[in-house]
């Protein structure tokens, strides 16, 4: 059977642990503040991502991997270029960069792909991409990352995203 999940801030546990006298750490302590947590903060339940989300989630991380590691072997060919370096070095990165190009190419056809094999995440590609500078990479990227963005308004969105404006006072 599955159990609801919910995913808080280390931190906000923390705290509450002190707020309520509990300084000492065990895990069976751990196990009774985190408990008494959640009755006392009723935190909102997520459904644990499923195995189509998952498999998009690590194409997109894939993508992002391939894409920093075009960029660092930019960076060296043109250090290597100011650096009048040996010709056959030159080469060999440039190599690199074409075969990191036709890969992050393949992904994004895979990307692409898998997005459109579902009816669901078709329509909310389509959806995303009416809004100006979405793009295919960044509607795939929302799709797997934030599998919430159908189901939440805009300001529970900027919550869960970081972005929401807090109070300081």
């Amino acid at each position: 059977s599955q159990l609801p999940v919910v995913i808080v801030n280390p931190r906000q546990v923390r705290d509450f642990a002190k707020a309520t006298g509990q300084l000492a750490k065990t895990d069976q302590i751990d196990a009774q503040v985190l408990a008494r947590f959640a009755e006392a903060i009723r935190p909102e339940t997520r459904a644990l991502p499923d195995a189509t989300t998952r498999a998009l989630s690590a194409l997109v991380t894939r993508r992002r991997q391939l894409q920093e590691m075009l960029t660092a072997e930019q960076n060296r060919l043109l250090a290597a270029a100011v650096q009048d370096a040996p010709e056959p070095l030159r080469e060999q990165l440039g190599e690199h960069i074409d075969w990191l190009r036709q890969q992050i190419k393949e992904l994004d056809n895979d990307l692409h792909h898998q997005v459109r094999s579902s009816p669901l995440w078709r329509e909310r590609e389509e959806l995303l991409r009416t809004i100006p500078g979405i793009g295919p990479i960044v509607s795939a990227t929302l799709l797997s990352q934030l599998p919430e963005l159908a189901h939440l308004d805009r300001k529970a969105i900027a919550k869960l995203v970081g972005v929401a404006p807090l109070n300081h006072d």
